[in-house]
């Protein structure tokens, strides 16, 4: 029995479960209770291992944190009340850290010093240009970073002297292609070069030499992904997928070009790194949309974890001295929270307590793994959340949740969106419709050149699941995405119009010509590869055409509310502009929210309170009335 057929199987169990009333009385949680949960990722050890640095959205906007590894209080260090900070990295031998940070979200990162009496400097300061930390040197004399103000459309790669903080261009990128990983001594780069979304190359770059290599020539599809180069320098990393639906971990001797292969799953090996000297290797693992870390020392044995609550273990990082290891625990109902492991004593300790005390933890929902059969048969993943409170004899409003990309992945962790939604009464089925990625690659390629056909017709047939569960009222469904999800909204909306009873459009793609045409500069090295699966807006004017929803905005019939980032550089402004001026001409409810000091994505909880808040109210007021309360409402659209 071929494994995707047991896993259908689940699926169905899952249904058949979930049809047996398990109600149960929850509190109502408001918006402002669910963002006082905090956000934090990232993590860093001190140079003397005493402390770790990690983000927190805590303040009302990301700032910088340290907690000592013991645990106890933790201390902010940043405070910014506009942009956005998100740590990098403790300095190697004192407590100066590196940051990041852009003005308004539009992404134009640039890399800061604060140093420990508090003061800040930019180290990049060129306004138009976007510089990306890529790693400490070994010797811990300097660091790498990629710049693009030689020429915007490409990435060059700097090495900043910590002792003068000053930079040196290293690799000057004329081949767009993409930093990888460099070598302990300096002698190499590793680079990937982008041909499609499956197709990927790398390429050794020697900077003695000044000369580079390519390491991996093949004929078809194929992905190539540099990872790191072994302590000694003389091997190299990578993933790779050849003669595999998942891609798996293997190693380079650079010497004569040959390969072993390290480790492999049944599923994708989705990132691998090696301790500073090698003692230890994590392997994170993408299982159906839960990450699961492997530990393993230098002879192979694996490190056993200590029992934790349940969750997917992420960012596994492993301390300079070997001895010591953060990660990131995440659930369902439990958002990111940063743990401590020591390997001599074999105890965890939990440095940090995210979600806010008046949320009880138990009144939210675990999200359950489930498959149902698309149009064609195929078996589409999704994760469905089920509210407690839905009595034996009720049929309930649900939300069809689309994730960004193309090629991104709904996943079991925390979802603060989704949380409150379902709080709220509404089921959610967040869908992996085909073109997903985390599934093989066969999986990933069904939708290229068939965006806003195939793929949203997964999302359709997805209402069918929704329907046989007995507890959702098939005539009270709508669909919810971001990014590449609006899209999905728009598409769903404008191209089958009956589908869905309301659409929610979350800084979505309305019109493909322009976004394709207007993609941004630092893009460059992958807009080819995003041609070949979307379409050419330069020879594929007609195909664009037909599956941009904005073209045919005059078939959306449904009420729909649209949010935009003023300074979205993926999304333009102009795009939610067109898209809401259009529908409203159709006499339908639309509602529309412009945030002047966001990008593509909320990065400040008052945008987030705003926005959130008002995506229930407008569900509440169009999906979850019956369909005779909702005729006895008036038209009404504001902006």
């Amino acid at each position: 029995m071929r494994f995707s057929r047991i896993l259908t199987f689940v699926g169905l169990a899952v249904l058949l479960s979930c049809q047996q009333s398990d109600y149960r009385d929850v509190a109502d949680y408001s918006i402002e209770q669910f963002m006082n949960t905090k956000t934090i990722f990232g993590s860093s050890f001190s140079y003397d291992e005493s402390m770790v640095l990690y983000s927190s959205n805590e303040t009302g906007v990301y700032n910088a944190f340290t907690v000592p590894v013991g645990g106890g209080p933790a201390t902010q260090i940043t405070d910014s009340k506009d942009d956005a900070v998100i740590a990098i990295s403790f300095f190697p031998k004192d407590n100066r850290i590196l940051y990041r940070g852009d003005k308004g979200g539009d992404e134009i990162w640039h890399i800061y010093l604060r140093n420990e009496d508090g003061s800040t400097q930019d180290l990049t300061p060129d306004e138009k240009a976007r510089a990306v930390f890529y790693g400490w040197s070994y010797d811990e004399k300097s660091f790498f970073y990629g710049s693009n103000k030689v020429n915007p459309k490409f990435m060059d790669i700097y090495e900043m002297d910590l002792a003068t903080l000053t930079p040196r261009m290293i690799y000057q990128n004329e081949a767009g292609t993409t930093f990888g990983a460099i070598s302990n001594d300096k002698h190499f780069i590793a680079l990937s070069k982008t041909i499609t979304t499956v197709n990927t190359d790398i390429y050794l770059y020697d900077t003695d030499a000044r000369k580079t290599t390519h390491l991996t020539p093949h004929d078809g599809d194929i992905a190539f992904q540099p990872l790191q180069f072994s302590t000694d320098s003389k091997q190299l990393l990578y993933l790779s997928d050849e003669g595999s639906e998942f891609t798996y971990l293997k190693s380079m001797d650079l010497e004569n070009n040959k390969s072993v292969v390290l480790e492999q799953a049944e599923w994708d090996i989705a990132f691998s790194n090696l301790s500073r000297n090698g003692k230890y290797r994590v392997i994170g693992i993408n299982n159906d949309g839960r990450t699961e870390i492997v530990v393993k020392t230098e002879s192979g044995e694996q490190v056993h974890l200590p029992e934790l609550p349940d969750g997917e273990i992420t960012s596994a990082r492993i301390s300079k001295h070997e001895d010591l290891m953060t990660f990131y625990l995440n659930g369902s109902r439990s958002p990111n929270n940063l743990y401590l492991y020591n390997f001599t004593t074999g105890q965890s300790t939990r440095l940090t307590d995210s979600m806010n005390s008046e949320i009880v933890q138990d009144d939210l929902v675990e999200g359950q793994v489930i498959r149902y059969k698309s149009f064609d048969g195929l078996d589409i993943p999704a994760i469905l959340y089920k509210p407690h409170q839905i009595k034996a004899d009720e049929k309930a409003p649900a939300l069809v949740w689309v994730h960004g990309g193309p090629g991104g992945q709904s996943r079991v962790g925390y979802n603060e969106v989704i949380q409150y939604l379902v709080n709220h009464g509404y089921v959610v089925l967040a869908v992996n419709n085909r073109g997903s990625s985390g599934y093989g690659k066969t999986f990933f390629q069904l939708d290229d050149l068939k965006h806003g056909e195939d793929d949203l017709q997964d999302c359709i047939e997805s209402k069918s699941f929704l329907a046989a569960t007995g507890y959702v009222d098939e005539n009270r469904i709508g669909i919810i995405g971001g990014s590449y999800g609006g899209y999905m909204v728009l598409a769903a909306l404008a191209f089958q119009p009956d589908a869905f009873e309301v659409g929610v459009d979350i800084f979505g793609v309305a019109n493909w010509i322009r976004t394709l045409k207007s993609i941004p500069p630092w893009w460059e090295a992958f807009r080819e590869a995003l041609y070949k699966e979307l379409g050419n807006p330069a020879t594929d004017e007609a195909y664009l055409t037909r599956i941009s929803p904005l073209f045919h905005a005059d078939k959306i019939n449904k009420p729909l509310m649209v949010l935009q980032g003023a300074n979205d550089p993926r999304v333009l402004k102009v795009e939610s502009d067109e898209i809401v001026a259009a529908v409203k001409q159709n006499g339908v409810p639309v509602e529309y929210m412009v945030f002047d000091d966001e990008g593509h994505g909320f990065r400040k909880n008052e945008n987030k309170l705003k926005g959130y808040a008002a995506i229930l109210n407008f569900l509440d007021k169009h999906l979850k009335q019956s369909a005779s309360e909702r005729a006895h409402q008036p038209l009404t659209s504001k902006s």
